[in-house]
C-alpha cells in the first residue's frame, strides 16, 4: 500500500510543485485548494504520469469549518495520511494603518488558525500510528519583522515557532515536524501580494520553486525542524539574530519599499 500525503494550497505554486515531487515518490495524493478547474487539471496530469491515486477536496482553508471537512473527507474515505503539508497561504502588502482588516483577518485564519487546526487533527493519529511527517510552509520572512507586510511577516513567525516547538516534543514518537522557510521564490504568490514592485525583490536570492519543493522534501525525509533553501537566504536567515532587532526592522523597511 502507498503512502497517502495530504496537500493544501496545491492547486498552484509550491503546493502544486510539491503534489507533483510527492506524486513521483511513490504517495497517493489528497489535494485541497479552492479551485476545482485547477485541481482537477493536476489530478489528471499527475495520475497519467505517475500511476498514483489522487483525491481532491475542494476547500477554502478561510472557512474556520474546512479543516475539520478536510479531516472527515480523509477519514470517510478510510485514508491514513502519512504526510501533511500545510501549504496554503498568502500575503499583502502596504502600511498597516490603511490595510484591508478583513483581508489580514482571513490570512491569520489561513496562514496560522488553519495550519494549527489541520495539524492538530491529523497529529494525534500520527502519534497513535507512530509515524507520520508534517512539513509546514513559513518562509525567510518569519526570522525579523516585516514593514509593510507586517501581518504576513508575523504569521510566518509564528509558524517558524510553532513548528520548531513541536518538532522538539514529538521526538521520539516517529512523527517529525519541518518548517520549510523559502525566501522570495518565482510564484503566483507575489502577484496575489502585490509585491511585484518592491525593491528588494530584485536584489535578493530567488530559488526555483522546484529547488524549493526539494529542498524541503529532503529536509522533511531526514526529520529536520528547519529547512532553508539557498546558501545566501540560509545566512541571511540566521545572520539577522546577531544585530539589533531595531536595526533589522530598518533594514527590512528599506528593502521592502516599493520601487518608482
Amino acid at each position: 500500500m502507498r503512502p497517502v500525503a495530504l496537500v493544501t494550497g496545491a492547486s498552484m505554486g509550491l503546493g502544486a510543485e510539491f503534489a507533483r515531487l510527492l506524486a513521483s515518490e511513490g504517495h497517493d495524493l489528497v489535494l485541497t485548494a479552492r479551485s476545482a478547474d485547477r485541481l482537477d487539471a493536476l489530478k489528471k496530469e499527475i495520475e497519467g504520469l505517475h500511476g498514483v491515486t489522487v483525491r481532491i477536496v475542494v476547500q477554502d482553508l478561510g472557512d474556520p469549518r474546512a479543516p475539520v471537512a478536510i479531516y472527515d473527507d480523509a477519514r470517510s474515505a478510510g485514508l491514513e495520511i502519512d504526510v501533511l503539508v500545510n501549504n496554503a497561504g498568502f500575503g499583502m502588502y502596504g502600511l498597516f494603518h490603511q490595510s484591508d482588516l478583513q483581508t489580514e483577518l482571513d490570512m491569520i485564519q489561513v496562514n496560522i488558525t488553519a495550519v494549527v487546526h489541520l495539524t492538530k487533527l491529523f497529529v494525534r493519529d500520527m502519534v497513535a500510528r507512530k509515524r507520520g511527517r508534517i512539513l509546514n510552509v513559513a518562509s525567510t520572512a518569519g526570522f525579523q519583522p516585516g514593514p509593510l507586510q507586517s501581518v504576513y511577516y508575523a504569521t510566518k513567525a509564528f509558524v517558524l515557532s510553532f513548528t520548531e516547538a513541536i518538532a522538539n516534543e514529538l521526538r521520539g514518537t516517529g512523527v517529525t515536524a519541518t518548517a520549510l522557510c523559502p525566501g522570495p521564490t518565482p510564484t503566483e504568490f507575489q502577484k496575489r501580494a502585490n509585491v511585484g514592485k518592491v525593491r528588494g525583490l530584485k536584489l535578493m536570492m530567488r530559488v526555483d520553486p522546484d529547488v524549493v519543493v526539494r529542498a524541503g522534501y529532503a529536509g522533511m525525509m531526514k526529520g529536520k525542524a528547519v529547512v532553508v533553501p539557498g546558501v545566501l537566504n540560509n545566512v541571511m536567515a540566521f545572520t539577522v539574530r546577531l544585530f539589533p532587532r531595531r536595526m533589522v526592522t530598518a533594514v527590512v523597511r528599506r528593502i521592502q519599499t516599493a520601487s518608482d
